[in-house]
């Protein structure tokens, strides 16, 4: 399915990839995760905007649980060229329900850097973050999750110091497809990012790593999944489907202290 895109017309190509058209209420959920996030910071003690580089997006919130515990980190998703950590910090609340520390990272998005730095900077974030917990007297595990470009990013994170596992949600784990899409007009692709930057195409880590999607996903999204849990089969962590989520929902699922992806990770605790 990931190889047919190339042959469609260049607007089935750009819809199969079109989240925020394919989700009625993608506006609607998007103000909400906004709001619930400037709750959850108005009650929450934590450290914001904490600095890890020279660039303006190249910052972390820190919020601390209890010392001895891991630490949940959260990469957003935008197609590396969206977004904002700030929007997504009600994904902390189940985590902070179970005295988890949270952490959300923040990078410079396309086509101010290219996928080639955001990654260096996302693999810099996550040292930083472990090296801020453990310099409070904190434990230096984390357990690292990312949404869309987040799972992407979450996977080629998973090899970093202290990360004992991952979750991906709605991840995108082979960027060949992306260079015939709208996408890439920001991102500019090259053939050797898509070849070293694309998980479905890297030795495995041995680190337990979900591979999460939404059963109400877009197509394409799906077997982004199912490509890297085929690729997994028989590694730690395997497959899970969201009955119902859709490429927004399914992070309700995350952030609820019962839902099922929380749950699925702090397991490997």
């Amino acid at each position: 399915m990931l190889d047919s895109l190339q042959a469609l017309p260049q607007a089935l190509r750009d819809a199969a990839y079109d989240n925020t058209a394919a989700v009625r209420d993608s506006a609607a959920q998007l103000a909400s995760f906004d709001a619930r996030s400037d709750a959850l910071l108005a009650r929450a003690e934590g450290q914001i905007d904490q600095r890890y580089g020279q660039a303006e997006r190249q910052v972390f919130d820190f919020f601390p649980g209890r010392a001895d515990a891991p630490t949940l980190l959260f990469i957003h998703g935008g197609y590396w060229q969206m977004r904002h950590k700030n929007s997504f910090r009600f994904v902390a609340e189940g985590a902070l329900a179970l005295g988890l520390n949270a952490a959300l990272l923040g990078y410079t998005l396309a086509p101010q850097a290219s996928l080639t730095q955001i990654v260096a900077q996302v693999r810099q974030g996550i040292a930083a973050v472990r090296a801020h917990a453990l310099a409070q007297g904190r434990s230096g595990e984390l357990l690292l999750c990312g949404w869309s470009a987040g799972g992407h990013l979450t996977a080629l994170g998973l090899a970093c110091e202290g990360v004992r596992a991952g979750l991906g949600i709605s991840g995108i784990y082979d960027l060949a497809p992306l260079q015939h899409t709208y996408l890439n007009t920001a991102l500019q692709l090259t053939s050797t990012e898509v070849r070293t930057l694309s998980p479905l195409y890297l030795p495995l880590v041995d680190k337990p790593f979900i591979t999460a999607f939404g059963t109400a996903e877009l197509p394409q999204l799906q077997a982004q999944s199912l490509a890297l849990s085929l690729l997994r089969q028989g590694c730690e962590g395997g497959l899970l489907a969201v009955d119902g989520g859709d490429h927004f929902s399914i992070l309700n699922a995350l952030a609820a202290p019962d839902g099922v992806l929380l749950q699925r990770l702090v397991a490997f605790i």
